[in-house]
C-alpha cells in the first residue's frame, strides 16, 4: 500500500503513525505537488494529501484512510468502544482537523511553504497572529489533558491527531511552550514515546531530509 503526501504534514503523519500502531506496512514514495504520480492524481482527485493507493482501491483524507485502516485491521481500535470515550476521541480529532490546524495554518503557510518551498518571503505578521491564536486552543487543551494516560481515556485517533499537529509546529519555530502547557508537555512525551510514533518519526527525518528540510 502506498501512502502519498509528505510526512511534516500533520494529516499524513496521521495516517502513518496510526498505520504502524494497527501494523500495516505503507511505502512512502517521494512526494511532490509540482510533479505529482499518477497515483496520487487518482487517489486524491482534488490534490489533497494524504491519499493512498491499496491495489486498485484509492482513497483521499485522512479520517477515511483511518477508517479504511479500522476495517482493515480491527485491533487495536482507533476509538474506544464506550460511548462517551468514543464521542471524545472522535472530539479530539476533530479538534486537530478543524479548529488546530486552521489557527495555525497561517503560520505554517507564512514560515513553512512560502520561504522554504516557494522561495518567497512570508507574511511574518499573519504568522505571530496565528500563532497568537493557537495558543488559545492550547490553553483549552491544558485545562482538559489528563494527568496519566490519553485524552479520551483509551489511546485512539484523537491522540494521533493532536499530537501530529503539535509536532508540524516545531517546523515553524513555535513548538510547545512546556512551562506554560506542562499538562499537554507531558502528555505529548507520552504520544511520541510510542513505537509507531517513533517509527514515523525516523521516516519522517529521513523524508526531511531528502527534501533539504532537516
Amino acid at each position: 500500500m502506498k501512502l502519498h503526501g509528505a510526512l511534516f504534514s500533520p494529516f499524513v503523519r496521521k495516517v502513518a503513525v496510526m498505520a504502524a500502531e494497527k501494523g500495516i506496512g505503507l511505502d512512502v514514495p517521494p512526494f511532490s505537488f509540482t510533479a505529482p504520480s499518477e497515483d496520487f492524481l487518482a487517489a486524491s482527485p482534488f490534490r489533497k494529501i494524504p491519499a493512498i493507493s491499496d491495489g486498485d482501491y484509492h482513497l483521499s483524507d485522512s479520517t477515511a484512510i483511518c477508517g479504511y485502516f479500522d476495517a482493515l485491521a480491527p485491533h487495536p481500535p482507533i476509538y474506544p468502544a464506550k460511548a462517551r470515550a468514543r464521542g471524545r476521541a472522535v472530539w479530539f480529532e476533530e479538534l486537530a482537523d478543524t479548529i488546530m490546524v486552521p489557527a495555525i495554518g497561517p503560520a505554517i503557510f507564512n514560515r513553512f511553504v512560502m520561504p522554504r518551498l516557494r522561495g518567497v518571503a512570508g507574511d511574518e505578521a499573519a504568522a505571530l497572529a496565528a500563532i497568537a491564536k493557537f495558543a488559545d486552543v492550547l490553553t483549552y487543551l491544558e485545562g482538559v489533558t489528563p494527568a496519566d494516560g490519553w485524552l479520551a481515556g483509551e489511546f485512539s485517533l484523537g491522540d494521533v491527531a493532536v499530537a501530529s499537529v503539535l509536532r508540524t509546529t516545531d517546523y515553524i519555530g513555535a513548538g510547545l511552550d512546556r512551562a506554560r502547557f506542562p499538562a499537554v508537555a507531558a502528555w505529548y512525551d507520552r504520544v511520541t514515546a510510542r513505537a509507531a510514533w517513533q517509527s514515523v518519526a525516523a521516516q519522517e527525518m529521513a523524508q526531511a531530509q531528502a527534501a533539504g528540510l532537516g
